[in-house]
């Protein structure tokens, strides 16, 4: 199997909100060292109810990560699991305070040379391949659901009055749709960007796709958080992302025990290991 590195950074801002409700980690598992967790959530409901939803997907996502087995090949159930009991958390928060916060997820997993992603609401997961996009998640949004019906085009959805209104997120009235993902085999070159919408509304595909593959993941994430922030015109929403890229490894000698490390402050984090 091919070896590469991993590298990965987060970025967040509050854009020209009063308050972030965005929340995004990179996390790392004590008990899986060869495993890597990216995961973003974009809270609503207020300006606590939202911070509380976004809080507890973070929350609830650490803690079952946490207790992965290096042996425990339950993947998919793992995200499964995140979104269910992160949605059980927030719905029981907003009967006891009478809010009606909500979150959206998306969450990638990374091991050696296997990836499986997960996603609710409009939060997005782009898969690019050697600068090409492989796959990005489609919005849970009514508008997105009229154009996969067939009502619109898909021209018509980003100006849409109902682009922003979410039929599926952790928290909701109903049981939430969670859409899962995977690929395997994957390969130097590779790159994931995990986003909230006020960050992926102000790009194209391919220009997402030409910056993460020319850029290394934290300059990538200072161009698209100052892009974005140009392009909002002082109008901006709060925004996240990470970044999980696979390169080629350092050219010399390195132990065959998978290393992982983190760089930076939290906010803006760089994690690397040998696949």
């Amino acid at each position: 199997m091919s070896r590469f590195k991993v590298s990965a950074c987060i970025a967040e801002h509050i854009g020209d909100r009063s308050d972030q409700q965005d929340r995004v980690a990179i996390l790392t598992s004590r008990r899986n060292s060869g495993a890597l967790l990216a995961i973003v959530a974009d809270g609503m409901g207020g300006r606590s109810g939202g911070r509380m939803a976004s809080d507890q997907v973070i929350a609830t996502a650490d803690s079952l990560f946490q207790e992965l087995s290096d042996q425990d090949s339950g993947l998919r159930a793992l995200l499964e699991q995140i979104a269910t009991e992160a949605h059980t958390v927030i719905r029981l928060t907003a009967i006891s305070s009478e809010k009606e916060p909500h979150s959206t997820i998306v969450a990638l997993i990374v091991k050696k040379d296997y990836a499986i992603w997960a996603h609710a609401g409009d939060s997005r997961l782009y898969f690019f391949r050697a600068g090409k996009l492989v796959h990005r998640t489609d919005d849970h949004t009514y508008a997105a659901k009229l154009l996969s019906e067939g009502k619109v085009s898909a021209a018509e959805v980003a100006a849409h009055k109902y682009k922003n209104i979410l039929v599926s997120a952790l928290g909701i009235s109903r049981e939430p749709k969670l859409a899962v993902c995977e690929a395997s085999e994957l390969r130097v070159g590779d790159a994931f960007l995990l986003c909230s919408d006020g960050l992926w509304a102000y790009f194209e595909d391919h220009e997402l796709a030409s910056l993460l593959h020319s850029l290394a993941p934290r300059e990538a994430s200072e161009h698209l958080v100052r892009i974005a922030r140009e392009r909002a015109q002082g109008r901006g929403d709060n925004l996240s992302l990470a970044i999980v890229k696979l390169e080629a490894p350092e050219q010399k000698k390195r132990s065959p025990t998978a290393t992982m490390w983190f760089e930076g402050p939290p906010t803006n984090a760089k994690a690397k290991t040998d696949a």
